[in-house]
């Protein structure tokens, strides 16, 4: 059935649910996981800043989101592991969140995107927006939601 999931993860307390629940489901049908993380792009320059500020904030944006990534993943992996299920983590800066967990799915031939959401209702989607119903929408792919 499904041999292959993308789990986009960001570290929340959510995020644990998910790496939970993706793990017990890979497990239970013998499939492997690729933890995604994706990180917005680094914020755009305050008019007139100095070319060297930018490059240096540019740089310590680059360094942070990659830290943060390699942390979640290096604990969704170790917890893959452990329940022997395959694991692959990835991680990307983009413009757009919902976007790149597709672009992800479809480059790494998953078959599946398992995600969590906040369910935050519809006045919190007009607040917030909703990664999971822009993924929904812009997939082929088969996703499972989790609440």
């Amino acid at each position: 059935m499904y041999r292959h999931l993308l789990v986009p993860i960001d570290g929340s307390d959510l995020s644990d649910r998910a790496i939970r629940e993706s793990i017990e489901l890979a497990r239970q049908l013998g499939a492997s996981i690729t933890g995604f993380v994706a990180e917005p792009l680094a914020p755009l320059p305050a008019p007139g800043q100095p070319q060297s500020l930018m490059r240096k904030e540019a740089l310590d944006h680059d360094a942070l989101t990659e830290s943060h990534a390699r942390e979640i993943l290096t604990r969704f992996e170790a917890q893959a592991r452990a329940a022997g299920v395959p694991f692959v983590g990835r991680h990307s800066q983009a413009p757009r969140v919902d976007r790149a967990i597709v672009a992800e799915a479809e480059a790494q031939g998953c078959d599946m995107i398992v995600m969590v959401t906040h369910g935050r209702g519809a006045f919190g989607e007009f607040l917030f927006g909703s990664q999971t119903k822009a993924v929904l929408s812009g997939s082929n792919l088969p996703l499972l939601v989790l609440h």
